[in-house]
């Protein structure tokens, strides 16, 4: 037997025996699940949805590969049909899970541009952080709503729950001078923005500088030192400001999709199209599902088909 056909036999089995394929054999959903999670993360969704539904057909109410289907479904643009596995999700999920399916599904509907929807899962998933007293992660679940809204365009509704979720993160009575800042941050390059959105470009400054001076001060965690070139570029974005917008996005975070959306938008605005399309390409190229990729993504998909 030759060395290739040797080689193909064991591929063969190795793949048979990692599906559970093999008459007998159980299903281990854990690791399957870990597996396809990865195959995700790598941008290989098909074979990850091939993994996820093997491990339905053991386990029809399986949370972790429902999520799983539904966020590949999200990132490939299928809305709907993602919304029915998170639905089957939230009905089959634990306590410990519950908090995670509330979010996937908020997040779906942030794909399709749908604030009162995500608003509705977003609600329930704050209720039960404030119920448990995990006040800075309902927080956080309040800001990701009031992006929702300002990225839809509702600025009153946005500084309603950036202010919920900067007065929510304030009673922790036990948060470290860090974790002020850090919460201070937050709300300023919300005001920021939503100023911005607001064209009132002198109070959108004003913040920017607060957002500058602390993260000067130090005391932020190093992944947040980005914050003031995102803030500083949107806001230049947004008074039509194209060149500083470009050279203060590009000191960004280039893994986030919203910063890329940003900077192909104002590179259009050049135009470098060229340029415009490389940038939602990789957006494309991201395998995410989170806020940053659902107000970036479709935007990018169909400013490519357009062109």
């Amino acid at each position: 037997m030759s060395k290739l056909v040797i080689a193909l036999t064991l591929l063969t089995l190795t793949f048979a025996d990692f599906l559970g394929a093999q008459q007998g054999t159980p299903v281990d959903a854990g690791a399957l699940n870990k597996q396809a999670q990865q195959l995700e993360s790598d941008g290989k969704l098909k074979e990850a949805l091939t993994i996820f539904h093997r491990i339905l057909e053991k386990d029809p109410a399986n949370v972790t590969a429902h999520l799983g289907i539904g966020r590949v479904l999200d990132i490939e643009g299928q809305y709907a049909e993602a919304r029915q596995h998170f639905q089957k999700a939230i009905d089959a999920a634990s306590q410990s899970e519950m908090n995670g399916a509330l979010s996937a599904m908020a997040i779906s509907y942030a794909f399709e541009g749908n604030a009162a929807e995500a608003a509705k899962y977003y609600g329930k998933l704050i209720d039960r952080q404030l119920w448990s007293g995990a006040t800075e992660a309902a927080g956080g679940a309040a800001n990701g709503l009031g992006r929702v809204y300002l990225e839809t365009g509702d600025t009153p509704n946005a500084e309603k729950w950036y202010r919920t979720g900067y007065e929510s993160a304030l009673k922790n009575q036990e948060r470290t001078p860090e974790q002020t800042d850090l919460a201070e941050m937050r709300w300023h390059h919300a005001q920021a923005r939503i100023a911005a959105r607001r064209k009132q470009f002198d109070v959108a400054r004003k913040h920017v500088g607060e957002v500058r001076a602390l993260v000067e001060r130090g005391r932020l965690p190093a992944a947040q030192q980005a914050q003031y070139p995102h803030v500083a570029g949107y806001v230049a974005f947004y008074e039509g400001e194209y060149d500083k917008a470009i050279a203060e996005l590009s000191k960004a975070d280039q893994e986030d999709p919203f910063i890329l959306s940003l900077l192909a938008q104002a590179y259009e605005h050049k135009p470098d199209i060229a340029k415009a399309r490389e940038l939602y390409t990789r957006i494309l190229g991201i395998p995410d599902h989170s806020l940053q990729a659902a107000f970036a993504r479709p935007l990018a998909a169909r400013r490519l088909a357009a062109r």
